[in-house]
């Protein structure tokens, strides 16, 4: 099972992952896939948002993972980008962040590659392109329209100068990757967020 949706903004980014916050269960181990700047680090700063987690949220990157103890269960944000070898995740001690009432997400999991276990959900993010105006069109005509630059006004010049326009791709692995898209699916029908589009 796969969704895919287009979102037209940073908030759209906060947006979506804290949809797929309420979507998943309390435990699951999610990679998340995408170059650098393509906005891992704000998903999972939604995503905490989405169970309820108000302080600052920072990237791993040195200290490669970061725990949160909620209410709900454990936690857990990695950042592998620095990782030198996978077998260092052995002295980590990594196993032990992995376990049924555990949420784990995972940057740069390639780098951790036959030291993690397998993931319930694998989310691709990419920057994409949107056509002038799709900023500010409903989802039924996103992406449908294209004007000169002429035609645009300066904010939305300036908008799409600043994009921060991202594809998302969920992709389930496991079952319990699965029912978690079904329920994503549920909420972004009833969500009414004007800038997101499936495709």
């Amino acid at each position: 099972m796969e969704i895919k949706l287009i979102g037209a903004s940073e908030e759209d980014t906060m947006f979506v992952a804290g949809l797929f916050a309420t979507a998943i269960g309390a435990g699951g181990v999610i990679y998340l896939e995408g170059d650098l700047g393509a906005g891992k680090t704000t998903f999972v700063r939604g995503f905490m948002r989405g169970l309820g987690f108000l302080d600052a949220v920072k990237s791993p990157t040195f200290t490669l993972v970061e725990p949160y103890e909620l209410g709900r269960g454990q936690v857990y944000h990695f950042d592998l980008y620095r990782l030198g070898h996978p077998e260092e995740l052995e002295y980590l001690g990594v196993d032990d962040y992995f376990n049924e009432n555990a949420l784990c997400l995972i940057e740069w999991p390639e780098k951790g590659s036959g030291y993690l276990p397998d993931c319930d959900i694998l989310l691709s993010i990419e920057p994409v392109l949107l056509e002038p105006l799709a900023l500010e069109q409903s989802s039924a005509q996103l992406l449908s329209e294209q004007l000169s630059s002429e035609q645009l006004s300066a904010e939305q010049q300036t908008k799409m100068n600043n994009n921060d326009a991202r594809q998302y791709t969920f992709e389930a692995k496991t079952e319990t990757g699965r029912q978690a898209l079904r329920n994503l699916n549920s909420l972004l029908m009833d969500a009414e967020q004007q800038s997101l589009t499936y495709c």
